[in-house]
């Protein structure tokens, strides 16, 4: 009797087909401008730029040396040649520091902004509203007026007893481009956890885990692949934000180029080929990251 109330053949639901579920841990993840993860935005927009665009900037880049050498006797070809003589100068000491500052300043802010992230997700009310305050204050900042501010906020030098150490300017506009990217990077890290299906807390909870065994063993691996493409896209759009830094003095590849172009006589002809050649190898610079964030993207990417 008991193996007939009892068999597979009785058991509700055990020979029906599965059906579709809503749980949470099977849905896509979809934009949210207040802080998900999937913000891609900028890393789309370059990405998905269709060929054509790229003849059109070609074509208007040919078109304004034409016009412009209509009205002087600096040829364009001149002004080609002095780019050609001045490049190893514009690479090797201008976008070099570019790069230079992108990785110190996304070292500095990932760093910072993982543990502003985990402040913000704190069960502590003022730890928690402190990190809100910091990240939202400093996430819709514009990101020129933080730089003026650690201008002149810093000093020029610090002295440590007889010693006069000084604090060049780079390394200044290295903490004033870090704190944005501080703020968003909180963001990012407090979506990813936050993404994190509610049971997955439980469960590891029932298994007597503390908060923070939960957090580091459990919680942030799942989400740890998931905040790597929204990370790159930052590193990108801060990349493109490095010439900034320029109106601080740096000696970056805006700065130098305007210095060689005065060199040159300042002939209109010369605008161009230098700052085109400033746009053309941050493209070239970017252009592969934003692919491979959105590569990345759909590999990491939860499917329903």
């Amino acid at each position: 009797m008991a193996t007939r109330l009892f068999s597979k053949r009785n058991m509700p639901r055990i020979n029906q087909k599965s059906q579709q579920t809503d749980l949470p841990v099977l849905k896509p993840f979809t934009y949210n401008p207040h802080g998900q993860i999937g913000d891609l935005q900028f890393s789309r927009w370059l990405a998905d730029l269709p060929p054509q665009a790229f003849l059109l900037f070609g074509f208007l880049a040919l078109m304004w040396p034409v016009i412009a050498a209509a009205q002087s006797n600096f040829t364009t070809t001149q002004a080609f040649e002095a780019l050609w003589r001045w490049l190893p100068f514009i690479m090797s000491q201008g976008f070099l520091m570019n790069v230079v500052v992108s990785f110190l300043t996304m070292l500095i802010g990932t760093i910072a902004g993982v543990l502003l992230g985990l402040g913000q997700i704190s069960p502590n009310f003022w730890l928690n509203k402190s990190c809100w305050f910091i990240t939202q204050l400093f996430r819709n900042s514009p990101w020129l007026v933080l730089l003026f501010i650690v201008m002149l906020a810093f000093p020029y030098e610090i002295k440590i007893g007889d010693t006069y150490i000084a604090i060049p300017d780079w390394l200044k506009a290295v903490f004033g481009l870090s704190l944005p990217i501080m703020a968003n990077i909180s963001e990012i890290v407090r979506g990813g956890v936050q993404s994190v299906p509610t049971g997955q807390w439980e469960a590891a909870e029932s298994l007597a885990y503390t908060r923070h065994q939960t957090l580091w063993l459990i919680i942030l691996p799942q989400c740890f692949k998931r905040m790597i493409p929204p990370w790159m896209n930052w590193y990108a759009i801060l990349t493109m934000a490095t010439p900034l830094i320029s109106l601080l003095g740096v000696e970056e590849i805006i700065t130098l180029s305007r210095q060689a172009m005065e060199a040159e006589d300042n002939y209109p002809e010369l605008l161009m080929p230098f700052f085109g050649f400033s746009l053309f190898i941050f493209f070239v610079y970017c252009y592969p990251i934003a692919r491979f964030t959105i590569k990345l993207e759909k590999r990491f990417q939860v499917n329903g």
